[in-house]
């Protein structure tokens, strides 16, 4: 990463451009060097292809800790797309559809593709037509949450077909999601309040059955006397 930066005087230009808080100013890069002198910091230059090429004026060590935590958190936002494979047979009963169904609409709501074939065992290719069907059902039932990359493709004894996930189904899921979150959360302060009111309720019943026997006791003593 060094290398990807001057600092200092390994900048040979007449004037930079100096960027910091409160601006930029251009000025000869003789003056410049002597600002960062005075700071007790380095002049960087961060964009050399500019005109005049852009400095900053920061304490090196610093500056590139910043630039390699600031790559290291680009990586990790990254998201890693892998290639999920979902098996049919060619007769496929309704349950074990429904099942892999569910399998590949998670696969495509967590940012992956779905490679989807149905495989023919001897004889059994002579069901493909029965099997292209298939997958073009699996595919209008996963719509929402995926397009198609490749319609269905016989490829020796399997058909394939391929499908990439639609960031639209990802969002209208995140935000039913976040709806039911909240319609959960609603219900169960409402429950708690309900609760605490019942509370103070009975507390006050309590308090109120409490004093009536107290003065009806005292009543009593009262007429013995």
């Amino acid at each position: 990463m060094k290398a990807q930066y001057r600092v200092n005087e390994q900048i040979h230009v007449r004037e930079v451009r100096v960027v910091s808080d409160s601006g930029a100013e251009v000025m000869p890069t003789r003056k410049a060097l002597d600002l960062a002198r005075q700071q007790g910091q380095d002049l960087v230059e961060i964009s050399p292809n500019a005109q005049p090429p852009v400095c900053r004026i920061i304490d090196y060590s610093k500056f590139l800790y910043q630039q390699k935590k600031r790559q290291k958190e680009m990586r990790q936002k990254q998201v890693k797309v892998e290639t999920k494979e979902i098996r049919f047979g060619p007769q496929t009963d309704e349950h074990d559809y429904q099942f892999k169904l569910k399998h590949a609409q998670e696969f495509l709501e967590d940012g992956n593709k779905v490679r989807a074939y149905v495989f023919f065992h001897g004889r059994s290719i002579l069901f493909k037509d029965q099997g292209e069907v298939l997958l073009l059902r699996f595919a209008n039932d996963l719509e929402e949450y995926g397009k198609v990359e490749q319609m269905p493709k016989l490829e020796g004894k399997k058909m394939f077909i391929y499908l990439a996930p639609k960031k639209s189904g990802t969002i209208k899921q995140s935000q039913q999601k976040r709806d039911r979150l909240a319609a959960e959360a609603a219900a169960k302060a409402q429950a708690e309040a309900q609760k605490e009111q019942d509370a103070k309720n009975n507390g006050l019943f309590a308090n109120a059955k409490n004093g009536a026997d107290a003065l009806k006791k005292l009543s009593s003593g009262s007429e013995e006397k």
